[in-house]
């Protein structure tokens, strides 16, 4: 009897236990909801603040700071040289395939479908500052509106090359007008600027300038400079940069030139104003005024003459079938592909840097099929169809190869169809007709692989 009742007991101990728990388990779970819903919400961590570029205020020809778009700063941001301003390079950008075109005759859609059918991701489009500005502030954007119009419907990245101010702008005329920079150099940078800023988001590079080293691009009172030169390539930069720092940057492209000299020309006496500079000496002198800190790339060209891209100046080449004897009889680095930009990257290494090359303009002439070729031009009789067609491909490939080459332009497709005239320097260099039928080198480019 008193275990039966001893054992209730444990029983009635044990359902009380049961029970106490179970009151606490509900007591928890409302306890839980509750806070899941009401309880207020945790604190926002801090925010990574993230460096943020600022513009440097351009000033206009009357001494005042033009206004630009602020962009908010992080007060712990270290200061730098105002004169070097940043760039945002892509996360990675692979070698850059392009061509120039005459985009501002004609259909500017056809044109750049013609770009995008040989598959080329660039195009270059030179826009004359004389052309749009042709009274002071009166501007005719036009015909490059729709250039960069149907590159960017295209999906097309743009290269702008900027040249020769309006003869307005400049104090010195000589009996052979020429193109020029504006007397006031500060007044280049505001045009570039102005470029940037109406086309924002639908150009990725601008040229600034372009064979500066030769008297026909750089007519002014105290000849070729180097020095002049780069200080409008300094505030170009500064200009374009503070209005968008993700556009490249060019030097202007030196022209390959295996002689100095001063005028008159062709006499070359050692005194004068200098009329040509070679481009390895000139390229030394930007260097030593500084100009690698003002571009993202540097500039460059070449057209081939008479030897295909692979080979060297001083290897002994020689073409017995050729007519035009320059390259053969007079060897010098300037009629080399290959060496002319080997030099250019070698002295950029020497100066401690390592900023690739764009090759804004290169290519081979052919006057097979026009009938007749510009005065100076004897080796586009030496090169056939074919040979422009193979060379044209090589020389992209071997730049791509060579791994200091950003950009390559392709010099040019459709100034034959656009001017019409076998006498036009451009015109044996197209890969277009008269007509506008593809050459085989359009053909060739088409089907190149482009890696």
């Amino acid at each position: 009897m008193s275990n039966r009742s001893s054992n209730q007991g444990q029983r009635g101990q044990s359902v009380y236990i049961i029970i106490a728990l179970w009151i606490v388990l509900v007591i928890a779970g409302v306890f839980f909801t509750w806070y899941g819903w009401f309880a207020p919400a945790p604190a926002e961590p801090e925010p990574h603040l993230v460096p943020t570029f600022t513009p440097t205020p351009i000033l206009t020809q009357q001494g005042q700071a033009a206004p630009v778009e602020e962009t908010p700063t992080q007060s712990e941001q270290p200061e730098t040289d105002a004169t070097v301003l940043p760039t945002v390079p892509p996360a990675s950008e692979p070698f850059g395939y392009g061509i120039a075109t005459h985009g501002i005759i004609g259909d500017p859609n056809y044109t750049m479908g013609q770009v995008d059918s040989l598959g080329l991701g660039w195009v270059k489009q030179q826009i004359r500052w004389e052309d749009v500005e042709r009274n002071p502030g009166e501007y005719t954007w036009g015909p490059y509106d729709g250039v960069v119009e149907a590159a960017h419907e295209k999906g097309l990245r743009v290269m702008l090359s900027v040249v020769n101010s309006p003869k307005w702008k400049r104090s010195y005329i000589d009996s052979n007008p020429e193109a020029a920079p504006p007397d006031n150099l500060a007044e280049y940078a505001d045009f570039v600027g102005q470029i940037v800023e109406r086309y924002q988001g639908r150009i990725h590079a601008i040229e600034v300038w372009n064979e500066q080293n030769l008297d026909r691009e750089w007519d002014t009172a105290e000849g070729v400079d180097a020095e002049q030169y780069v200080e409008m390539l300094r505030m170009a930069y500064q200009a374009i940069k503070s209005r968008d720092p993700n556009i490249i940057v060019i030097s202007g492209a030196l022209s390959p030139v295996g002689v100095t000299c001063n005028e008159p020309y062709p006499e070359c006496p050692p005194e004068g104003r200098p009329i040509i500079v070679d481009d390895f000496e000139y390229l030394d002198r930007m260097v030593d005024a500084g100009f690698l800190q003002y571009c993202d790339c540097v500039g460059a060209h070449h057209n081939g003459i008479n030897m295909p891209p692979n080979v060297e100046w001083d290897e002994g080449y020689d073409d017995p079938t050729a007519e035009y004897r320059g390259p053969f009889d007079n060897p010098d680095h300037s009629w080399s592909f290959k060496s002319t930009l080997w030099g250019y990257h070698d002295r950029i290494a020497a100066a401690g840097s390592d900023k690739k090359l764009c090759v804004t303009e290169f290519g081979w002439a052919t006057a097979e099929g026009f009938g007749d070729y510009p005065p100076g031009f004897e080796f586009a009789l030496d090169n056939t169809l074919k040979e422009q067609a193979e060379w044209d491909v090589q020389a992209f490939q071997l730049m791509r190869q060579w791994g200091f080459v950003r950009l390559a332009f392709l010099w040019n497709l459709d100034f034959a169809n656009k001017h019409q005239d076998p006498r036009d320097p451009n015109t044996p260099y197209s890969l277009l007709t008269f007509e506008g039928v593809a050459r085989p080198a359009f053909g060739a480019i088409g089907a190149m692989e482009k890696p």
